[in-house]
């Protein structure tokens, strides 16, 4: 029988609109679309830098606490209302995938608040024994 198990984050979103931060499914982490908000203040920065930046944190404790790491993200998206602001976004994003080199896709779409300046959508294979 395969595990399957919600991760929550604290996010005010999640219990808003009923998901979770990621679910665990097997081998298989699938990591919701995480914005740069600070979910223990529910703050979020006006520089789309400093949110990415926090987005990859919050991937990162989801990723953590499912026993994985980055490096072990297999697909990841990136969605922008604005842009041009993937480019600013393109060293952080390196840092942390560059030597990785998850498939990757970016979308220009409106979010759901518009503070909100870019989401972070990954898909991560848990190494197995």
């Amino acid at each position: 029988m395969t595990e399957r198990r919600s991760l929550l984050s604290g996010s005010t979103f999640e219990e808003q609109i009923g998901y979770a931060r990621a679910v665990v499914d097997g081998d298989w982490v699938h990591v919701s679309g995480t914005t740069g908000f600070d979910y223990a203040t529910m703050t979020v920065s006006e520089d789309v830098v400093e949110q990415a930046e926090q987005c990859l944190r919050n991937i990162e404790a989801a990723l953590s606490e499912a026993g994985c790491t980055f490096a072990d993200v297999v697909r990841v998206r990136y969605l922008l209302p604005d842009r041009t602001d993937f480019e600013l976004c393109r060293p952080v994003l390196r840092r942390t995938f560059g030597e990785v080199r998850p498939a990757a896709t970016m979308l220009v779409c409106g979010l759901s608040d518009p503070r909100m300046k870019i989401e972070i959508e990954v898909y991560a294979r848990r190494a197995t024994a």
